[in-house]
């Protein structure tokens, strides 16, 4: 993983924990879901970001999100395998594990650097 994915994943993993701190579970799930965003492609990363929310998820006692991270948890390997991935999604439960989604233009150019 590039260093300038690597210090934006440091960023939004910190400010979702600034934000657990405060009591701000909506905020700490907006930054696990961009997290997710750039965690997607690389194997690890890609796991490390559904742990997380999984974690969250239990901590609010949500078994819906649990069970769906659990799922993803699960698809993640093959996804990041076969590259079959849907790229831009936030990872939540809420919305389909199989639906590309529009990236932040601040993350995506973030990506971009590392195609390029």
């Amino acid at each position: 993983m590039r260093d300038a994915i690597a210090a934006a994943l440091a960023r939004e993993y910190a400010a979702a924990k600034a934000a657990t701190d405060e009591g701000a579970t909506d905020i700490t799930w907006h930054h696990l879901e961009r997290a997710h965003i750039l965690a997607q492609t690389a194997f690890v990363p890609h796991i490390v970001s559904h742990w997380r929310m999984l974690r969250l998820a239990l901590a609010e006692r949500d078994g819906r999100e649990a069970a769906g991270q659990l799922v993803r948890l699960a698809l993640a390997p093959l996804g990041n395998l076969t590259g079959r991935l849907p790229i831009g999604n936030t990872g939540r439960s809420t919305v389909s594990a199989f639906a590309p989604m529009d990236i932040p233009p601040d993350l995506e150019a973030i990506l971009e650097r590392r195609a390029a």
